[in-house]
């Protein structure tokens, strides 16, 4: 129903906050990763919402990149994952460190989530599997305007994901991966393997 909302942030809870906009107050159920990047109350934002209608309820979940948000609604068509599901699994991943657990089959990182158990972890990985492809992934990873940052420039994004990805196939989990190559500050010209080895001391 709702787009976006774009208003003053009045007020920010752990998985909750209030967005005026026209003189109303709108009620946002967010992820706590989401609260934990929001600007003071009193700021202006623009948050990409969802909308839920019950018989007993009108919810509103708040996303700051639409990639959270479609990646959210694909969360949701999972059966046992509801909205309170999908906000607990970005709370602890990322769009595109959510992305990697699906397509490297890593169940582990995706049952860290609160509620979310190793059999409905298995399940969201066999339903999401052929709807997440390659292509989101390396949006996701080149994405640097997102708020919660990208890995950088498309080409930058594409040697980067593939030393997330041999990082995966060194056992590591495709989340932490993803952390860890995030946090190398990878120059134009260095190359895969001088991003993998930075990357490796992040991981101990």
């Amino acid at each position: 129903m709702y787009a976006y909302l774009k208003g003053t942030l009045e007020e920010i809870a752990e998985d909750n906050i209030v967005v005026e906009t026209g003189g109303v107050g709108y009620n946002v159920k967010v992820s706590t990763t989401t609260a934990e990047l929001l600007p003071p109350p009193g700021s202006e934002i623009k948050i990409y919402t969802y909308t839920l209608v019950r018989e007993d309820a009108f919810l509103l979940y708040g996303f700051l990149t639409r990639d959270d948000l479609e990646i959210f609604k694909k969360l949701i068509t999972v059966n046992g994952i509801g909205p309170k599901g999908g906000l607990a699994i970005l709370s602890v991943m990322s769009a595109d460190a959510l992305r990697f657990a699906i397509m490297a089959g890593d169940a582990k990182s995706i049952a860290k989530a609160p509620g979310i158990g190793s059999k409905t972890a298995e399940r969201l990985i066999l339903d999401l599997r052929d709807k997440v492809s390659l292509e989101d992934t390396l949006r996701g990873l080149g994405d640097s305007t997102a708020v919660t940052g990208g890995l950088g420039s498309s080409v930058d994004g594409e040697r980067k994901k593939e030393a997330i990805e041999a990082l995966v196939a060194l056992g590591y989990s495709a989340s932490d991966a993803a952390a860890a190559v995030k946090k190398v500050e990878a120059d134009e010209d260095m190359p895969v393997e001088s991003i993998l080895k930075a990357a490796l001391k992040f991981m101990f």
